[in-house]
């Protein structure tokens, strides 16, 4: 896979924001209701971690530990990270990550789901707690949410419609490509996405006009349902794969663009995070050492991509 910048630096950048907090005041966000599907059962047999004694009081940490739950936000809508099923329940890897992450931390999960741009935006008005939900760290975003360590890297995959014929990447070129409101896709369309001290990816193919559509998983089926005016879409490798198993018209064109860390994610105006931040990032660590991610990784994308492609 083609990964064609470092991530090293944007990491010594996130344990550094995570030892110091702050946050402006607080705006609100618009969200869905929460539901409260079943748990599923931790996929690992780790023992259940202590919280920290001293939480700061009216901190995040302090607000989930008296309450006994963590309201967390996923997509219902977005396999294999995310998805409800027909029952109300969810399942895939966000979910089994932040169904592991609660039971270390030892308390239930209420499930909200607001939309992409409510949670990349801040302000979140204490509508739901955590962002579990595959968000990439950018500057931009680190101006309004702060996040754990990254908990996997995922590569940035173009595909195009079958309709099209386009089979490689300098096909593109001068095409209108699709891509999830807010996302890192839509403004690597743009040529402003940017890592900080990571680094900025590869530029998108000349000329291309972005769309958007309200998820990523929009794109692929507004192909399937023939009602599409673009000839590409660009999402996480993962979805794509998930998509073509699904049989949606598309092909995979060229190697991914570019990899990016996935990391949980803290409102900065609501309630101090650090304290939370911290703790889930130390056991995100474990995580990773214990296997667990890499177990979730192979279960869902049937390859481990929790490694940093950096190291």
């Amino acid at each position: 896979m083609n990964r064609p910048f470092q991530m090293a630096a944007t990491l010594t950048a996130v344990a550094a924001l995570l030892a110091a907090c702050t946050g402006p005041g607080a705006t609100t966000a618009p969200t869905t209701g929460p539901t409260e599907p079943p748990m599923s059962e931790a996929p690992s047999e780790a023992p259940m971690s202590e919280a920290p004694a001293t939480p700061i009081t009216g901190g995040l940490l302090d607000k989930v530990m008296t309450a006994g739950k963590i309201v967390i936000s996923t997509d219902p809508a977005y396999p294999p990270q995310s998805e409800q099923k027909p029952d109300g329940s969810y399942e895939g890897f966000d979910i089994d990550v932040a169904t592991e992450l609660a039971n270390r931390l030892g308390v239930d999960i209420e499930w909200a789901t607001p939309p992409w741009e409510a949670i990349t935006a801040g302000g979140w008005g204490g509508r739901w707690d955590i962002s579990v939900g595959s968000m990439t760290i950018t500057p931009e975003r680190l101006e309004v949410v702060d996040f754990t360590v990254p908990y996997y890297f995922t590569p940035a995959q173009m595909a195009a419609s079958t309709e099209s014929g386009i089979t490689t990447l300098e096909g593109m070129a001068g095409q209108t490509i699709c891509a999830g409101e807010g996302t890192t896709y839509f403004h690597w369309l743009q040529g402003n996405l940017d890592f900080g001290p990571g680094g900025k990816p590869a530029p998108p193919p000349a000329g291309v006009t972005a769309v958007t559509l309200p998820t990523d998983r929009d794109c692929a089926l507004a192909w399937q349902s023939g009602r599409f005016d673009f000839a590409g879409w660009v999402s996480a490798e993962p979805t794509i794969d998930e998509a073509i198993a699904d049989g949606l018209p598309l092909v995979k064109v060229g190697d991914p663009v570019y990899s990016e860390p996935l990391a949980v994610a803290a409102d900065k105006s609501g309630p101090d995070p650090s304290d939370l931040l911290a703790f889930l990032s130390d056991e995100i660590t474990k995580m990773h050492a214990d296997g667990t991610l890499s177990q979730l990784s192979i279960k869902w994308y049937g390859e481990d991509i929790t490694k940093d492609p950096s190291l």
